[in-house]
């Protein structure tokens, strides 16, 4: 059965024209700042997709706040004795490819819900810091490997997500740079007790090896961002020329001895980045997990969103 068959999906035409008597979606204030490298996003797309899409959203918050108080009026024994279950966070997951735009649907759908939820604490982390460290992946042999399942700490991931549904305290969380093409020894992000919280990572819909519980059980609403694999592969591409321009002059950039090769050989070498690792890593492990999500974002070979997918159930 098509994955696709548990989804309804709207046109961009059709998917502007939803909305409801909700909060007033304003444009983004410096929104290139927001844009990953190789990304295009206008105003124009936030209007006809990011719009709907916080409007989407805050259906689904007020939907978990009245489950929530129902629940506690059920267990409500004695009037005088109201069961009043502590706030958690709302948690979004954002999950995709390498280089197919998830980070910016992130950093975008961050800065709407703080415009549009002032008096509420919205953060957002990015999982790659749960990568091992290099030395790590080098000395059990999974350095090719960076980016596949057995690469993340997905214990630790699944931990830290407990602990953001369960504790009153800020919690940290590991740093990842790509100027560095490893994890911040000793730097750490902090999540303190937020309403709403944006996970975004390749991995956050998979199932930990060894472990009952996925990533996505901590989720509230999920969201997949989708393209064509030769779509990504040339996104792809365009960022990492992005990243040799950027690294030629920067010795301490993990880019730089690759960036000072002639521009064909440092093509080769991300191919075969591509072909062997990226690629096998979207179709086995990134795309099967495609289905989780409530709503998928199909984005068309020019960057622009041209299908949203809403879960039917």
């Amino acid at each position: 059965m098509s994955q696709f068959k548990l989804y309804t999906r709207y046109t961009r035409q059709e998917w502007q024209q939803f909305q409801y008597d909700g909060p007033e979606i304003a444009p983004v204030q410096q929104l290139s700042d927001l844009v990953s490298l190789h990304d295009r996003l206008s105003q124009r797309d936030v209007r006809e997709v990011y719009a709907p899409l916080v409007h989407y959203v805050d259906i689904a918050i007020r939907s978990a706040k009245k489950f929530q108080d129902t629940k506690d009026q059920f267990f409500t024994v004695y009037p005088e004795q109201p069961v009043q279950t502590p706030a958690v966070p709302f948690v979004i997951g954002i999950s995709g490819s390498v280089a197919v735009g998830k980070s910016t649907t992130a950093r975008v759908l961050h800065q709407l819900l703080k415009e549009t939820y002032p008096n509420r604490k919205v953060e957002m982390l990015t999982t790659d810091g749960f990568l091992y460290p290099n030395a790590v992946l080098e000395q059990q042999g999974l350095l090719k490997r960076k980016g596949f399942p057995e690469s993340y700490d997905m214990v630790a991931l699944v931990n830290f997500m407990s602990m953001v549904k369960t504790s009153r305290e800020s919690l940290r969380y590991p740093l990842y740079s790509h100027e560095i093409y490893d994890v911040v020894p000793n730097e750490y992000g902090i999540v303190d007790q937020p309403d709403i919280l944006i996970v975004e990572g390749i991995n956050v819909f998979q199932l930990p090896q060894n472990q009952q519980l996925y990533v996505s059980d901590f989720f509230d609403l999920s969201i997949y961002v989708d393209a064509e694999s030769r779509n990504i592969r040339k996104w792809y591409r365009e960022r990492f020329d992005l990243h040799m321009d950027l690294a030629q002059n920067d010795p301490s950039n993990y880019y730089y001895e690759i960036s000072q090769q002639p521009r064909e050989e440092a093509h080769e070498y991300a191919d075969e980045i591509w072909y062997s690792i990226n690629l096998p890593n979207l179709v086995q492990y990134i795309e099967p997990t495609r289905s989780r999500a409530d709503i998928i974002l199909h984005k068309a070979d020019n960057h622009a969103i041209d299908s949203i997918y809403v879960r039917k159930y």
